[in-house]
């Protein structure tokens, strides 16, 4: 095999560029018609003014032949009926068939549904979490001081307790952890 290059030029691309916005048509040759009357002796005829007799021939049927719209002969009694017959049956199995599937998509849908759903509550389940220690303490505590703002010195009880509760579990951590 040969090594060739190609080369577009300048000149190539707006040839294109111009081509591109005209609409080319092909042009269709006519071939004239061959008429069903005998044949006569032809004289000297213009090839335009054969084309032109072609076209208006396109339009109208032969003269003394009027044109008749196609006849659809009936099938005997027997075979129509046995074909629609057979036809039915094919339809009613057709749509027993499509309402069995309808309703197993609406089944799979369903249980396609009820995965996902028990998936996604696994998936997004917190895991147990251990309650804050000493919670009752401190939510005391702040009524406490809610109730007597002016005089802080009488939930000293309670802040005791708290403070109690509260040494209580980091012992309870810190021995955990060793």
């Amino acid at each position: 095999m040969g090594d060739f290059a190609i080369h577009i030029s300048a000149n190539l691309v707006s040839q294109l560029a111009e081509d591109s916005g005209k609409v080319k048509k092909k042009t269709k040759k006519t071939k004239p018609r061959k008429s069903q009357e005998p044949q006569q002796p032809q004289t000297k005829v213009n090839h335009k003014q054969i084309l032109d007799d072609s076209k208006t021939q396109k339009g109208t049927p032969a003269p003394g032949w009027p044109l008749q719209p196609p006849v659809f002969l009936p099938l005997s009694p027997s075979a129509h009926s046995a074909e629609l017959d057979a036809i039915r049956s094919v339809l009613h199995e057709s749509e027993r068939v499509l309402e069995k599937i309808h309703k197993q998509e609406e089944n799979m849908v369903q249980e396609v549904t009820e995965r996902a759903k028990t998936l996604r509550d696994q998936e997004f389940k917190l895991p147990y979490q251990k309650p804050l220690p000493c919670l009752a303490e401190k939510d005391a505590c702040e009524s406490c001081y809610k109730e007597f703002g002016k005089d802080p010195l009488k939930c000293l009880p309670l802040l005791k307790n708290y403070a109690d509760c509260s040494r209580r579990a980091r012992q309870q951590v810190s021995s955990g952890d060793k």
